[in-house]
C-alpha cells in the first residue's frame, strides 16, 4: 500500500460514501492494528496512530524499561536500560517506553484481514448515517421508486437506501410495476444486523393526517387541529377537526375553495371518500356529525355499557348504516361508542316489549318501568344479575335499600316466570316465513301472545 496516497484515498472515500474522514481513520488504524499484532503475536502492547503530516498509520510497541538483558522476562513488552537509552536519551527504569515500528509487511491473509475491517467499518458508518437520517423523519412523508415485489409486499428505493411497504401497508387494489413512484408513511424505522430497516404504510391514519397537513395551511399553522381520524383504507375514512380560531371554520379550511384541498387528498388515497366533521367534546352532538349524512331523531347515552343508542327514521336507517355497516362502524370508531343502530318502528316495538317485560316485577308501574328502561335495562332477568349498587343508579331507586329491594323483587320475577320469560324471549314474534303468509305453530302463539300483551298495555294491536 501506497501510504504517500492516503490521504486523497480517504478524502475521495469519505466524498463518494458522505462518511467522515475521522471514521475512516479509525478503520485504518484498526486494520495496521490487527495485522501487526498478527505479525509481533498477541501479549505485545501495540497502538496505532494516523499521522497527518506523513500521511500513514504509524505503529508503535510499549515496551517497560528494565535493568538489564538478563532482567528481561518478556521480550515482547520488556527493554535493557542499555537499549532504551540509545532510542531515548531520557529513559530509565520503569519507564515505558514507544517504540515506532517500521511499516508493516501485509501479507495476502493480513491485507484481506485489514480490508474487511475497512468495509466493516465503512458499512456500519453509513448505516449509522442513514439511521440517524431518516428516524428524525419518522412520521413523515416521504417519497421513493418501487424498485421489485416480494409476495405481495413492495420494495421501494429512497436513494440511499431501500425501505419496505408490507402487504397490509398497500391501499386494496393498488399495484406497483418496478419504476413506480410511491408516496408513502415513513411509520417506522428499526435497527437490525442488516441495517436499519425503514417501515412504510399508505393505510395508517396518521398518513391521511399528513395529507391533510400539506394540503392545509391552517392545520401547519395550528389554526386547525385534526383531533380524531379512523379509516377503512380505499373505502372511506372520517376525520374529525376542530379550530382554534372562531372565524376560522375547519370542515371548510380543509375542504377548501370549490373542494380543491379534499380533492387533492381524495386523488392521492385512490378515491377513498373523506368525511369530514367537526370535533366536539359533547358525544351526543359529536355523533351525529359521525354518521351524517343520515339524520339523527334521537341519541340515548347509556354509560353502563359505554353504548350510544341512535334512533333514526325507517328511510334513514340504511344510510345511517351505511354499506356494509361502514358508516356506522367508523362513526363506533372515531367516537370510542359502541354504537347501536334502530329505527323508529323497531324502537317503539322494543320499548313497549321491555316495559311489558318489567311490569312484570310486583308493585313496578309504568313511570318506574320506563325510568328502569332508560337506563338500558330491557328485561327482568338482566336486572336481576345487576348489583345493588348498579341499580341505585336508576332513579327512583337511589337508595341503598330501595335498589336492593328491586334486585329482590326482580329475582322472585324470574323464578316466577322462567329465565326465558323473563329475558322477554317470548315476546319477540317471528318474521313471516315466504309463501302464503300465514305463520304456524310457535310463531304464531308467539305473534298471538305479543298482540294480547299489547292489548293489555293499551299499545293497541299490531299492525
Amino acid at each position: 500500500m501506497n501510504f504517500s496516497e492516503l490521504s486523497r484515498v480517504i478524502d475521495a472515500v469519505g466524498k463518494d460514501r458522505g462518511i467522515s474522514r475521522e471514521v475512516i481513520i479509525e478503520a485504518l488504524e484498526q486494520a495496521m492494528l490487527m495485522a501487526a499484532k498478527k505479525k509481533l503475536g498477541p501479549t505485545a502492547e501495540l497502538e496505532a496512530h494516523w499521522n497527518q503530516d506523513a500521511g500513514e498509520v504509524e505503529i508503535f510497541q510499549f515496551k517497560r524499561v528494565v535493568e538489564s538483558d538478563d532482567k528481561i522476562s518478556d521480550d515482547d513488552r520488556e527493554i535493557a536500560l542499555e537499549e532504551a537509552t540509545k532510542l531515548d536519551e531520557d529513559a530509565k527504569l520503569g519507564d515505558e517506553l514507544g517504540i515506532k515500528l517500521e511499516a508493516v509487511a501485509f501479507g495476502r491473509i493480513d491485507a484481506q484481514t485489514a480490508r474487511q475491517i475497512i468495509l466493516q467499518k465503512v458499512r456500519d458508518a453509513e448505516r449509522d448515517i442513514i439511521y440517524k437520517e431518516f428516524i428524525g423523519r419518522k412520521g413523515q412523508i416521504i417519497s421513493g421508486i418501487a424498485r421489485r415485489m416480494e409476495r405481495g409486499s413492495v420494495i421501494v428505493d429512497l436513494g440511499r437506501t431501500e425501505a419496505f411497504m408490507p402487504r397490509q401497508g398497500i391501499i386494496p387494489g393498488e399495484q406497483y410495476k418496478p419504476g413506480d413512484r410511491v408516496q408513502a408513511l415513513l411509520e417506522d424505522v428499526a435497527e437490525s444486523a442488516r441495517g436499519p430497516q425503514l417501515l412504510l404504510s399508505r393505510t395508517s391514519p396518521n398518513y391521511l393526517i399528513k395529507l391533510f397537513e400539506m394540503e392545509v395551511p391552517e392545520i401547519s399553522e395550528e389554526v386547525v387541529e385534526i383531533r380524531l381520524c379512523v379509516r377503512e383504507p380505499g373505502e372511506r375514512a372520517k376525520i374529525a377537526v376542530y379550530s382554534n380560531d372562531r372565524d376560522v371554520d375547519p370542515v371548510g379550511a380543509c375542504v377548501g375553495m370549490k373542494g380543491i384541498r379534499v380533492q387533492n387528498v381524495v386523488q392521492e388515497l385512490r378515491g377513498e371518500k373523506i368525511d369530514i366533521i367537526p370535533w366536539n367534546e359533547d358525544v351526543t352532538v359529536f355523533v351525529r356529525s359521525a354518521l351524517a349524512p343520515a339524520e339523527i331523531s334521537m341519541v340515548q347515552v347509556i354509560p353502563a355499557t359505554n353504548t350510544l343508542e341512535i334512533v333514526v327514521e325507517d328511510d334513514q336507517l340504511s344510510l345511517a348504516i351505511g354499506r356494509k355497516g361502514q358508516n356506522v362502524r367508523l362513526a363506533s370508531q372515531i367516537t370510542g361508542w359502541k354504537v347501536d343502530i334502530l329505527s323508529k318502528s323497531k324502537l317503539d316495538v322494543r320499548t313497549k316489549s321491555a316495559i311489558i317485560n318489567l311490569k312484570n316485577i310486583d308493585g313496578l308501574t309504568d313511570t318506574l318501568a320506563q325510568s328502569i328502561y332508560q337506563c338500558g335495562f330491557l328485561n327482568i332477568l338482566n336486572l336481576s344479575r345487576q348489583s345493588p349498587e348498579t341499580l341505585a343508579r336508576i332513579p327512583g331507586f337511589e337508595g341503598e335499600g330501595a335498589s336492593a329491594e328491586l334486585k329482590r323483587k326482580a329475582q322472585a320475577a324470574v323464578e316466577k316466570l322462567g329465565e326465558e320469560a323473563a329475558s322477554g324471549r317470548l315476546q319477540e314474534a317471528a318474521p313471516a316465513p315466504a309463501g302464503d303468509g300465514v305463520k304456524h305453530g310457535a310463531m304464531a302463539d308467539a305473534d298471538a301472545r305479543l298482540k294480547e300483551a299489547f292489548a293489555n298495555a293499551g299499545g293497541g294491536e299490531k299492525k
